[in-house]
């Protein structure tokens, strides 16, 4: 997987455009990314990455960072092993593009807009 561009509300993976919230595994994508709360991340909204085991776990916030994540969430999912790093999501991209390169099992969870 490689994300080739972002901009707000659309990204693009492997060629393909996306225009919804999504989460990109090395081998697979989830689009169309739904959360309890749409500006606040919840445990229930990424028990799928949690039961993937990826080694990092890569949450792009938005364009302009507006989706929040909860310190105690990124203790727990740390907790479980799975580093966290939290980045507005064009930052949040790069950094994808760039452990997946370096052979990182890898997954990123990406706020579009806002």
């Amino acid at each position: 997987m490689r994300i080739d561009h972002y901009s707000f509300g659309e990204i693009i993976v492997n060629g393909k455009k996306y225009t919804s919230d999504l989460i990109i595994y090395p081998d697979k994508i989830a689009a169309n990314w739904w959360r309890k709360e749409g500006h606040k991340l919840h445990y229930e909204d990424i028990i799928d990455v949690i039961e993937y085991k990826p080694e990092i776990l890569i949450i792009g916030t938005g364009a302009m960072g507006a989706m929040k994540v909860p310190k105690d969430l990124i203790n727990k999912i740390e907790e479980m092993g799975i580093k966290v790093i939290v980045k507005r999501t064009s930052d949040a991209c790069d950094e994808f593009n760039k452990l997946i390169a370096e052979g990182k099992r890898v997954v990123a969870a990406l706020h579009l807009t806002c």
